[in-house]
């Protein structure tokens, strides 16, 4: 390849590294997205090779010395030494990464959303109709065998007075599921991600059937909706998870296939994180909130507020910071 040529077809990656590098050099790397800091370190590898290339080929020299340069002027950001601070890092994350993140990676998380609310939608028409079907859905001893006046003065069995270690086991099994639905999009291509999302969605609406049709469906939802709407969501965002990680194995586009898995591998990454943040929160309301008897009222303006609060979160948060397209889009 001739030198004209090689510049044609090169120049522009060196050009959207110019633009990185005065952006990261102005804000720091610390202000530069989960997209954009892969697309420098990306750009970063190619230079160093375009540079190799040109020397070996004897390129013009004013060329070496530009692309020696931008390598030079790469690898300082690149590898340059963090000095943010471990909270303001955290701060950052779930101020701007995690949220962005979410957006970012809609298609997924929407997906997963979108077969929960149908399933359960299912499954509750199905088990108000003939409650016996529940049998049919779920495990045995996932169905309540009678629900009663005692059941419902007790909040579904919570023990007040066992809240902390509650708390803890609900936040024990809320991460495993997470982990699960997200681990399950790796050996599986989705496949088992699709299942625990579709078999929670079943669970949840044949439940809430059952409660129903005894006479506790307001209360069976009012005791669910404090916790509910985060861990929900945060199910759905773990689901993402592993179906971007399926993604990047299935429909790698025009990076090689390690490459896109391992660019995947880092977004879910961030989802992951905040997944597990999320559901911390909503075991402590679930083992020290729910289990309260508080009026019907109370406990549903609760689950809106934070359900409000979520949307808003997803929507906005981070919302300042910019964005770059998925080089392989």
């Amino acid at each position: 390849m001739n030198q004209r040529v090689f510049v044609r077809k090169r120049g522009p990656a060196w050009e959207k590294l110019e633009l990185l590098l005065q952006r990261s050099s102005r804000r720091g790397l610390r202000r530069l997205d989960a997209g954009e800091l892969f697309e420098l370190g990306r750009l970063y590898r190619w230079v160093t090779s375009d540079l190799a290339y040109a020397q070996g080929h004897g390129y013009d020299p004013q060329l070496l010395f530009y692309l020696n340069r931008l390598v030079a002027r790469a690898h300082a950001q690149v590898y340059a030494p963090s000095t943010e601070a471990g909270w303001s890092r955290i701060l950052r994350f779930f101020a701007a990464s995690f949220p962005c993140e979410v957006r970012r990676s809609f298609a997924y998380v929407g997906a997963c959303v979108a077969l929960t609310v149908a399933w359960a939608c299912v499954a509750y028409a199905i088990v108000q109709a003939h409650p016996a079907d529940a049998y049919a859905m779920l495990p045995e001893w996932i169905v309540p065998s009678h629900i009663t006046k005692s059941l419902h003065d007790s909040n579904f069995a919570f023990d007040p007075s066992a809240s902390a270690a509650m708390s803890s086991a609900i936040i024990t099994n809320n991460v495993r599921v997470a982990i699960l639905a997200f681990a399950a999009g790796i050996v599986t291509l989705g496949a088992g991600t699709i299942y625990l999302i579709v078999f929670n969605a079943l669970m949840l609406g044949a439940l809430g059937a059952l409660y129903q049709r005894a006479g506790f469906g307001p209360d069976f939802w009012a005791t669910v909706a404090p916790h509910g709407f985060i861990e929900l969501t945060a199910i759905q965002i773990a689901g993402g998870a592993g179906l971007l990680i399926a993604a990047g194995v299935l429909f790698p586009g025009r990076l090689p296939r390690r490459e896109s898995i391992v660019r995947n591998g880092r977004r879910a990454g961030i989802l992951v994180a905040g997944v597990a943040a999320m559901l911390c929160l909503a075991g402590i309301i679930e083992g020290f909130f729910s289990p309260l008897r508080f009026p019907i009222s109370v406990r549903a303006g609760a689950g809106i507020v934070t359900g409000v609060l979520l949307v808003l979160y997803f929507c906005f948060a981070g919302s300042g910071e910019r964005t770059t397209a998925d080089p392989a889009a």
